[in-house]
């Protein structure tokens, strides 16, 4: 009796085994069959990030090789389109040149002899309703202006279009400027005002100073009156620093295209104000974990060529890049 108590006792310990193995394995299936890929997850935070939260745009190299910076690009019809950009500063000896390619693709560029203008940085052009053409364009730490009736040969306008007196900021210099004309016909600039000041934070930045957008508004594009602030860079998200603005017009919306250290962002326009919640578009970043890449998409300017839509951005000693929406 004693031995057939044992047996029974052996025979449901080896039940009670069995069973508990095949728990815990089947336990284990539906957990590595739940649980999120990691390896997966791994690479996607080491991955390359042409990134974007509201679009997708293709990084595709060069357009204008060259020490050269903020480009700006206007269609001068009949397919044909124009970049103006700078020397970049850093290069000897220079005198503050534009410079001017032409192209009727918006890939491969062509360089036009001679020089458009000299001390002069952050061309932006606009065409007037006769057909010639203004330069809006940074000068000693003022926005003045030139005008020209083929875009090739420029004479200075007379006076300042935008100073440095800005209400309840100190502000160094202006700079930086793009503007475009609404639908009431009214010109409105943005641009760039330095605080000689860093945004305050426990983080070491690559800028020791501040710098805000503005906006102005004119009826003749000559004299501006001041609107105050477009975008305020004193947040956790921009910290401190935007430059290089673009005003678009952005299937009949006004979008104001900027660069900071995560890379290139835009704002919306209406009902004449801008929204405050910047949306990435672009970064060239190899390391989506880089806060402040060493070389960033800088500079922005946008235009429609077709069905397409191109970005053209600086990057620093190399020259103008190109990106173009999916």
């Amino acid at each position: 009796m004693e031995n057939e108590l044992n047996t029974s006792h052996r025979s449901n310990v080896w039940v009670w085994v069995v069973v508990t193995i095949i728990v815990l394995v089947i336990a284990g299936y539906v957990v590595w069959v739940i649980s999120p890929d990691k390896s997966n997850q791994t690479k996607q935070i080491s991955s390359p990030s042409v990134v974007t939260r509201s679009s997708s745009w293709q990084d595709l190299g060069v357009a204008v090789a060259g020490q050269f910076a903020d480009a700006d690009v206007v269609d001068l019809g009949n397919g044909q389109y124009r970049m103006y950009y700078g020397v970049e500063p850093e290069v000897a000896d220079n005198n503050l040149e534009i410079y001017s390619s032409t192209s009727s693709d918006g890939i491969t560029w062509t360089k036009e002899d001679g020089t458009r203008k000299t001390m002069a940085t952050f061309p932006d052009v606009v065409r007037l309703p006769d057909n010639s053409w203004r330069m809006y364009f940074q000068n000693a730490g003022v926005i003045k202006s030139a005008a020209s009736t083929d875009g090739l040969v420029w004479t200075d306008e007379p006076g300042v279009r935008i100073d440095t007196s800005e209400t309840g900021y100190a502000i160094s210099q202006v700079a930086a400027p793009t503007t475009i004309k609404t639908d009431d016909g009214t010109y409105m600039m943005v641009y760039s005002g330095t605080i000689k000041q860093p945004y305050q934070t426990t983080e070491k930045l690559p800028n020791n100073d501040t710098r805000i957008f503005f906006h102005a508004t004119s009826t003749d594009g000559l004299t501006f009156s001041k609107k105050g602030i477009a975008l305020d860079t004193q947040n956790t998200t921009l910290l401190g620093f935007a430059d290089g603005p673009d005003l678009v017009n952005w299937n009949n919306q006004i979008r104001l295209y900027f660069w900071g250290y995560s890379g290139i962002y835009h704002l919306s326009y209406s009902s004449d104000k801008f929204s405050t919640d910047p949306t990435v578009d672009f970064t060239n970043s190899t390391d989506a974990n880089v806060k402040f890449a060493p070389n960033p998409p800088s500079d922005p300017t946008l235009i429609k060529i077709g069905n397409t839509w191109y970005m053209y951005y600086g990057q620093h000693t190399k020259g103008i890049y190109y990106a173009t929406l999916n």
